[in-house]
């Protein structure tokens, strides 16, 4: 019960905000002062953050230019990666001390990011922390578990993630700056980084956000009621494009289901968008062959109904999309009886 009443307490202290409160806001001119200076370096933080800043009025087109920026403009180190990822498990039985060591280390991959424009999440969060203060506006770092397709979890995994947080006319907003800059590929080339702007992590709804990002303090997840760590690690996985859509698979809450032939299960998503009921499919994947089919789907306010019936036995992989782009997956298994 205290840790209730101290969760609420914080909760109020961080008064959250969403991602439509700035709706009327354009934010071209921002990212395009992003861009103008994209080959600019770090040598001179003040510097880099008034011209991405002094043209524009509001502190949110500020923070654009600024998240834009680091989103464009930094590499993503997979080798700085690898070292993050081995310190945070051999301290993964002490958090305080894990605390500490990312204290510590965070300017140490600083040092790096100024030198060479490339940096594990670590570095992305702490640069973006650093010209938002320049430019007068609050933001923090937040620790956590980031959950992917290929970023699997269980109880016993080490934090693996930061992001962070920042404050805009006196609300917290979440952003993720290194998923916003593109993603890692691992194939016969080798390992690389390849560069691809995604928006949808700017100043994201925290109640989809914390399906793939989890805080060590969850009160920097601005949610009222969140998800335990366990459902967050039994979730269905939920992919970058629901954030373009800001759509919440609300059920089922696990990823992992089993049922009966013949048997239905109806999957539930929201969105504040109106969606094209014709535009929603499921993607039934089943020993590699994969069939697209149009399920029933009924509209209940922001909500969306998809049913569909399982003739066939067997296990599939279950993905929810939208106008053509896989927002979420599941996995059902069909059995005979």
């Amino acid at each position: 019960m205290k840790w209730i009443t101290l969760f609420l307490l914080l909760i109020s202290f961080y008064s959250f905000g969403q991602r439509s409160d700035f709706k009327n806001i354009n934010f071209k001119k921002a990212d395009s002062l992003a861009y103008v200076y994209q080959d600019e370096n770090l040598s001179n933080l003040p510097i880099l953050t008034h011209n991405l800043t002094a043209h524009l009025t509001t502190d949110v087109e500020k923070f654009r230019a600024i998240y834009t920026w680091v989103s464009i403009s930094i590499e993503n180190d997979y080798s700085s990666y690898l070292t993050t990822k081995k310190k945070r498990k051999k301290l993964s039985g002490n958090q305080e001390a894990l605390i500490d060591w990312n204290a510590n280390y965070t300017p140490k991959v600083f040092d790096n990011l100024l030198k060479h424009k490339k940096t594990a999440c670590t570095g992305y969060a702490y640069l973006i922390r650093e010209l938002a203060a320049l430019a007068g506006i609050n933001s923090k770092i937040v620790d956590g578990y980031g959950r992917t397709a290929t970023l699997t979890l269980n109880t016993k995994s080490i934090p693996n993630h930061s992001w962070n947080a920042v404050e805009l006319n006196g609300k917290w907003y979440l952003c993720d700056a290194t998923w916003s800059a593109g993603k890692i590929v691992m194939d016969d080339l080798g390992t690389r980084f390849e560069q691809h702007y995604f928006e949808g992590y700017f100043l994201a709804e925290p109640e989809l956000f914390i399906r793939n990002h989890y805080p060590l303090d969850i009160s920097m997840s601005l949610v009222p009621e969140p998800l335990s760590f366990e459902e967050f690690i039994e979730g269905p996985v939920i992919y970058k494009e629901a954030f373009s859509y800001a759509t919440i698979p609300e059920f089922p809450k696990k990823m992992n289901l089993s049922i009966v032939k013949n048997d239905g299960i109806s999957f539930v998503i929201s969105s504040p968008y109106v969606l094209e009921t014709k535009s929603l499919l499921l993607l039934l994947r089943k020993n590699g062959i994969q069939n697209n089919v149009q399920p029933k789907i009924t509209r209940r306010d922001s909500e969306y109904v998809i049913h569909y019936i399982f003739n066939t036995q067997g296990s599939y992989d279950v993905h929810l999309s939208i106008e053509n782009v896989i927002i979420a997956t599941y996995v059902v298994d069909v059995s005979r009886k």
